[in-house]
């Protein structure tokens, strides 16, 4: 059943939702890690309420950049099919999908959250570069979060197939080396609506929001990236309230992926 929007505008202005949860309150999030056990080199499922995402892993050994000829790198790629969401269309990426890939990569990046050198093989000439591979299961809001956090979990649970010089080709099959993880970057996102700060929002309160920043921090809570989005500009004072609450909201996603990677 599709919710007017003014109804969830109004709840917001007295502090209330839908489901009845506090303004601050995630969904109940589960995590499962090497869930495509025998082709992905590191996978993960994450649920943020009915939200559904898997995250997938895969390597192989290209050229570097001219520019930084002894650093790997990692490509992400957003799936949306409309099996996931009836406004979601075949073919290739949208603009929604482009911009969830680009989110999901910049935290990994600008965190230095994977080692990019140790992805070297030979100077100039062979690096590993890994593939995240984002597929959405079903759509209920706040996709940017649950495919970080599941792209995070794949990266920290995988590994590299191990490199064959002599045939110049990668063994899918044989584990070599853990992926050199160096920072957890965790995403968090506050919308507001109707004047009023939220996180975690459903597909229909996304509807209802007039904006959105996305947080993505590092186990030391230094900020390494954040996104804006919505058709309304935030205040310096509300960027400030997001940010700060984005702290605390990190805090409990990292406890729930160091109890399931086991770390």
């Amino acid at each position: 059943m599709q919710i007017n929007t003014r109804t969830i505008k109004e709840l917001a202005e007295d502090g209330e939702r839908l489901d009845e949860r506090d303004m601050d309150e995630y969904r109940d999030i589960e995590l499962e890690t090497n869930y495509i056990e025998t082709t992905a080199q590191g996978s993960a499922k994450v649920s943020i309420g009915d939200t559904q995402v898997i995250v997938g892993l895969s390597a192989d050994v290209e050229e570097p950049y001219p520019d930084q000829p002894n650093k790997g790198s990692i490509a992400v790629n957003a799936e949306l099919a409309p099996m996931a969401d009836r406004e979601f269309e075949s073919g290739p990426p949208g603009e929604e999908g482009t911009e969830l890939a680009r989110v999901v990569d910049r935290g990994i990046r600008e965190s230095e959250a994977v080692d990019f050198e140790k992805l070297c093989l030979e100077k100039g000439e062979k690096v590993y570069v890994i593939f995240i591979d984002v597929h959405i299961l079903n759509n209920d809001g706040n996709l940017l979060d649950a495919c970080a956090l599941a792209a995070l979990a794949a990266l920290k649970t995988g590994y590299l197939p191990e490199y064959d010089e002599e045939t110049d080709s990668l063994d899918h099959d044989a584990e070599g080396t853990d992926i050199p993880m160096t920072k957890e970057p965790v995403m968090v996102t506050g919308r507001k609506i109707n004047g009023q700060l939220l996180w975690d929002a459903t597909r229909e309160e996304e509807k209802a929001q007039a904006a959105r920043l996305s947080v993505t921090a590092t186990e030391e809570d230094k900020i390494v990236a954040m996104q804006k989005g919505g058709r309304e500009a935030l205040s310096h004072e509300e960027m400030s309230e997001i940010m700060d609450q984005a702290e605390s909201q990190a805090q409990e996603i990292r406890e729930i992926l160091e109890q399931e990677t086991g770390e």
